[in-house]
């Protein structure tokens, strides 16, 4: 099976700082073959076909806290779950400029019938969508602050996701599926 692990808060602000290569090796140290990682925010894609996926998240926390001293949240995707993620995904979605686009990523335990009313966002500003185990966010640069979206850091519902552009989002699932 193909996954792609999300790790949440690596490698920002100068915090949880790990080195991809290290990484990898953590990686394939723990049993996971064709090991990419992607930028430094903790995007690792792997095979593995000798552990279920409810398995892989526990296994990949305990070898990056025994390599690096890090007890970081691990978040498992297989290609069929970023497929449908990214599926939702509307073609004119980008970040760049003009426009700021996010998957949040939340972790399985999330009730998602709760996650409309946590949602900090002023009506009429963006354009919000729901995957299985995701939200998808999109606004214009120039009302990005004004979304309400910032008020979900430090929230509980913060806590129990990761975040990626839908740019990062589009290239894991590419990079997953070099994979086949």
């Amino acid at each position: 099976m193909i996954y792609v692990a999300l790790l949440r808060g690596i490698n920002v602000g100068g915090n949880n700082k790990v080195d991809m290569k290290t990484l990898k090796t953590t990686f394939e140290r723990a049993g996971m073959k064709n090991v990419k990682t992607y930028i430094n925010s903790g995007n690792i894609v792997f095979v593995n076909d000798s552990l279920p996926q409810i398995e892989l998240s526990g296994v990949l926390e305990a070898a990056i806290e025994a390599d690096f001293g890090l007890r970081i949240r691990v978040l498992v995707r297989s290609l069929e779950e970023m497929e449908t993620i990214a599926g939702m995904l509307p073609d004119e979605w980008s970040n760049d400029g003009q426009m700021k686009s996010d998957v949040f990523f939340l972790w399985d335990e999330v009730e998602e019938a709760a996650v409309p009313s946590a949602l900090p966002l002023t009506p009429g500003i963006g354009t919000l969508l729901f995957a299985p185990h995701a939200v998808l966010f999109a606004v214009d640069r120039a009302d990005a602050g004004r979304s309400g979206m910032n008020k979900l850091i430090g929230s509980k519902l913060y806590a129990q996701m990761t975040v990626r552009n839908v740019n990062t989002t589009r290239k894991i699932l590419k990079l997953m599926r070099e994979l086949l």
